[in-house]
């Protein structure tokens, strides 16, 4: 009876413990989805019909395509260098990539698009994520 009482108990510890583990690693297994810090957030006004309103220091430009408003990452995709919004497209100052208005590459050396952001409306409020 004695050995039965210390296999339950062994058994019973060894699950907690195996429990517990798959929690703690569970935890850095699953992606953080919703979770990340806005980058900005303005009011849906500011942004101007056909045009750009660019934060520099944030490099994301929020832009408006008709009904359309979306955020463009403005770090270049050769080197990384910040781009310059243009009324046609973004350009940039380095190496002369050239963006169309939806981030597109138009002109090398970069090789990718720029990175669309993820906007979500909240009331009048537009919040910007990465």
């Amino acid at each position: 009876m004695a050995t039965v009482r210390k296999s339950r108990r062994r058994f019973l510890g060894t699950l907690t413990a195996a429990i517990v583990a798959a929690m703690g690693v569970g935890r850095f297994l699953s992606p953080r989805v919703g979770h990340r810090k806005p980058l900005l957030t303005v009011s849906a006004a500011e942004v101007p019909h056909e045009g750009a309103l660019v934060y520099r220091e944030a490099r994301v430009a929020l832009l408006r395509d008709g009904g359309e408003i979306y955020a463009l990452s403005l770090v270049c995709t050769h080197l990384g260098c910040t781009v310059t919004v243009t009324p046609t497209g973004m350009v940039c100052p380095c190496h002369g990539s050239i963006y169309d208005r939806g981030g597109g590459l138009l002109k090398g050396p970069a090789t990718r698009p720029l990175p669309r952001y993820r906007v979500e409306t909240q009331g009048v409020k537009l919040v910007v994520f990465p």
